[in-house]
């Protein structure tokens, strides 16, 4: 009976290391932050700002040569041209978002795995989901992202 509970005890302790040990090692990050701190996403996100007010400008610019036009065909010809052209400046920032998005999370995907092999992370998550536990990567993140690709 002693040798049945010394089995059962090694087989318990064997058990509980086996699931320790098979515990996943979650890391997270404020993505927030990292956007923030990311210089080529705060440029991206610039020139976009940009183009947006340049855009606008356009468009009050376009808004008082609008209330300048005395006739009606005139007026109404120039609407069509500029809605023409409103739309395809419109589009290119569409276009020009879409983008710097793109690489934006890509190259942030490609740091989180390159953070998460170096570590030995199973995972990381943004640390909105995380009330306890886990390890920052944030800053080994930023530190990526910002270094000078060769």
């Amino acid at each position: 009976m002693k040798r049945i509970k010394l089995i059962l005890a090694a087989f318990i302790i064997m058990l509980s290391a086996n699931l320790y040990a098979s515990a996943a090692t979650i890391g997270y990050a404020d993505f927030d932050k990292v956007l923030n701190e990311y210089s080529f996403a705060r440029n991206a996100y610039k020139e976009i700002d940009n183009k947006s007010a340049e855009l606008r400008q356009y468009a009050l610019d376009k808004d008082k040569q609008f209330k300048a036009i005395e006739s009606p065909l005139q007026k109404k010809t120039f609407e069509d041209q500029v809605q023409k052209e409103f739309a395809a400046k419109a589009e290119k920032i569409n276009t020009l978002t879409a983008q710097k998005e793109k690489t934006i999370r890509d190259n942030v995907l490609a740091a989180c795995k390159s953070v998460a092999a170096a570590k030995k992370l199973d995972a990381i998550v943004d640390s909105a989901v995380i009330y306890a536990g886990g390890v920052d990567v944030t800053n080994d993140i930023i530190q990526i992202l910002n270094t000078p690709k060769k």
